[in-house]
Parts: C-alpha cells; sequence; structure tokens
C-alpha cells in the first residue's frame, strides 16, 4: 500500500511535491496501489518511485522524470507520457495501450509482458529494452530507435515500424503480420522464427543483412517478386 504521507503531498500539488523531493532526495517515494487516475502530474519528479499497480490511467504524466521507477502491473493506459524519462524502469506486465510516448526515453526498461496496444511510440528510444512476449498490435513506432531491443516472441501484428532503427535487435520468434516496415534498419537483427507474413513493404536486400534471415517465415512469393 501507498506511504499515506507521500501520497498526501503529490495530491498537494507540484510545488509541495517538488519542495518534498528536494528535502528528502534520498527518500523513495512509496505510491504503490494508488488511485492515480487522471492525475496531473506534467514534470513530476517520480524517479526509483515505487508505483507499482497504481492506476495512473489518463494521467498527464509529460515530461515527468520516472527513471529507475518500480511500475511493475501499473495502468498506464491511454496516459500521457510525451518525453518522459522512463530510463531503467520496471513496467513489466504494465498496461500502456493507447499511451502516448512519442519521444519518450525507455532506454534499457524492462517492459516484458507489458501491454502498449495501439501505444504512440514515434520517435522513442529503446536502446536494449526488453520487449519480450509484449504486446505490441498495431503500435505506432515511426523513427523509434529499437538498437539492441528485446523483441523476442512479441507481438507487433499491423505495427507501424516504418524507418525505424531495430539494428542488432532480436526479433526471434516476433510476430510481424502486416506490419509495415518500410525502410527500416534489419542490420545485424535476429529473424529466427520471425513471422513476416503479410508484410508488404519489405524487400529481400533488407532481410539479408540481418541474422537468420532465412528461418523467418515470408509470403510463399516473397523470394520470387522483391529481388
Amino acid at each position: 500500500m501507498a506511504n499515506y504521507e507521500h501520497l498526501a503531498i503529490l495530491r498537494a500539488g507540484a510545488i509541495a511535491w517538488i519542495e518534498w523531493r528536494r528535502k528528502n532526495s534520498q527518500v523513495e517515494p512509496d505510491l504503490s496501489l494508488a488511485n492515480l487516475r487522471t492525475a496531473n502530474l506534467k514534470q513530476a519528479d517520480l524517479s526509483a518511485a515505487n508505483l507499482i499497480g497504481c492506476d495512473l490511467s489518463n494521467a498527464n504524466l509529460e515530461d515527468a522524470l520516472m527513471h529507475g521507477a518500480n511500475l511493475i502491473g501499473t495502468n498506464l493506459s491511454a496516459a500521457n507520457l510525451r518525453k518522459a524519462d522512463l530510463g531503467g524502469a520496471k513496467l513489466h506486465r504494465a498496461n500502456l495501450c493507447f499511451a502516448n510516448l512519442v519521444s519518450a526515453n525507455l532506454i534499457s526498461c524492462d517492459l516484458s509482458g507489458a501491454n502498449l496496444h495501439e501505444a504512440e511510440l514515434i520517435a522513442a528510444y529503446l536502446y536494449q529494452a526488453d520487449l519480450h512476449k509484449a504486446n505490441l498490435t498495431q503500435a505506432h513506432l515511426i523513427h523509434a530507435y529499437l538498437l539492441r531491443v528485446n523483441l523476442s516472441e512479441a507481438y507487433l501484428n499491423k505495427a507501424d515500424l516504418r524507418w525505424t532503427n531495430l539494428s542488432g535487435a532480436n526479433l526471434a520468434g516476433a510476430s510481424l503480420i502486416e506490419a509495415r516496415l518500410s525502410a527500416a534498419n534489419l542490420r545485424g537483427a535476429n529473424l529466427a522464427g520471425a513471422n513476416f507474413r503479410g508484410v508488404k513493404d519489405i524487400c529481400l536486400q533488407q532481410v539479408q543483412v540481418a541474422e537468420n534471415w532465412e528461418f523467418a517465415e515470408y509470403d510463399d512469393d516473397f523470394h520470387l517478386s522483391r529481388i
């Protein structure tokens, strides 16, 4: 359960919270299981906070500092996390469907098993993030930085991955059925067992720079019509 003192200070407003954090920089705020639905937490410093199981659905967290925060199982559906700093945060099994993560820092995040259905991840930074078995169906990842990201067994059906940097990414066993991959960089990516069926804007030259591309699934006419 949340620390009632910490929760009361947060609900008192931005000025009170900033002042308290400045004076208690060594304290890790405990806001676990709190109901913060629709809360205005723009630019709030929630770094290293315990937010396990919180309801932050529809909350405004634009430009918030959340690096190292524990958000395991947290509900962030439809939350505004535009340009938020979530570097190194724990988001295992978090609900981020329809969330706005445009230009957010998600470097080295644990997003394994997270729900990112139709999330806005345009130009987001996901370097070395763990998205094992994450749900990214219909997610928008245009120009996202996915270098060395772990997308093994992830669901990327109908996701928009145009112009994304997927170099060195692990896509082993990932499902990319009907995804959009025009101009995506797959150099050095592991494609073993990945499913590219229904992808219409990918070419042979694009996958040949990847690892294990021969062991991925493509449409039956892929090798013949896209040389």
